[in-house]
């Protein structure tokens, strides 16, 4: 299998079931899949579920203990993981950069859960460490069965390639960021967790609920349908658009949940409606909440939202 044939992916960010069933045994490198089913309430099950039957050559990427760092006193529930060390991951996992005599390898990530846990493993390969060859697989692991890909549960021996990021400036945001920025006309924050939760009528998992001041609500279920297929990117375009702000005409964007993981999935869908650009604050409300001494919190609805 050549660069040529999977380079489109890398660039449209999506790739289908039927699209990735005629790339698997695909030889030298040039793709890799990456599981990355988790549960918060049970965070054995995602392993576990893969253990019980994966997509052929898929490796497991556990988001606690691949894709964030050990918690600390400050910077949210899931904090960003040491960029050396997810590189490090990556080349032992058989994911390269190019560079080493192959081409950087395709990456095709899925989950079960509309692309909650899978679009944080694309931000921090595509804009953490600036590889852009990166893919979500349309509909995920339900959009797989449905299709009627073959699963297996063999556990693969990639092997190790060389990866070294590239990152293009940076796309993320501390909590000082945040800070500096907030009184920035120019600037607009993106709260992507659920309504009820911007609003702070129900909080099931920080210790205060509400949202960061100025923040808007974009809910980031929305950007798939409840099969958990991507909605397309007019679609998206006009939704980002037609919100309680026009983001298409935001000078600059920065987006947080509740720990910077379901974040990635409106920075995805921005990405793919054509806005570029935006960032991550990747500590998020988790951080933001528990500050001391405690930092300013909002309840009630997006600013022009009907009582």
């Amino acid at each position: 299998m050549d660069h040529n044939s999977t380079a489109k992916f890398g660039g449209t960010g999506l790739i289908s079931a039927a699209e990735l069933r005629a790339l698997l045994g695909a030889d030298g490198g040039s793709i890799a899949i990456a599981d990355c089913r988790f549960s918060l309430a049970d965070p054995a099950a995602g392993r576990r579920a893969y253990g019980a039957g994966h997509i052929p050559g898929a490796m497991y990427f556990d988001l606690e203990q691949d894709l964030s760092d050990p918690v600390g006193p400050s910077g949210g529930r899931h904090p960003l993981p040491d960029r050396d060390r997810l590189a490090t991951l990556l080349g032992e996992r058989g994911i390269g950069s190019g560079g080493d005599g192959q081409p950087p390898t395709l990456v095709v990530i899925y989950d079960d859960g509309r692309f909650a846990i899978a679009a944080r493993l694309w931000w921090l390969l595509k804009i953490y460490c600036g590889h852009d060859r990166v893919a979500l697989l349309d509909g995920g692991w339900g959009g797989w069965q449905t299709a009627g890909g073959p699963v297996s549960t063999d556990i693969p021996a990639p092997t190790p390639r060389s990866f070294v990021p590239n990152p293009q400036g940076q796309q993320w945001l501390t909590l000082e960021d945040l800070r500096d920025r907030l009184t920035d006309p120019a600037f607009t924050l993106v709260d992507a967790r659920s309504p009820d939760r911007y609003r702070g009528e129900v909080e099931p998992i920080d210790p205060v609920a509400g949202h960061i001041p100025g923040a808007i609500n974009y809910f980031w279920q929305a950007v798939t349908d409840d099969r958990g297929y991507a909605k397309s990117p007019e679609a998206l375009r006009h939704w980002f658009a037609s919100g309680p702000q026009d983001l298409t005409q935001a000078p600059a964007i920065a987006v947080y949940c509740g720990s910077g993981v379901t974040a990635c999935v409106n920075l995805w869908a921005l990405e793919r409606a054509g806005i570029s650009g935006a960032q991550l604050y990747g500590g998020s409300w988790s951080d933001w909440c528990t500050r001391q001494p405690p930092l300013p919190i909002a309840t009630g609805p997006n600013p022009g939202d009907r009582p």
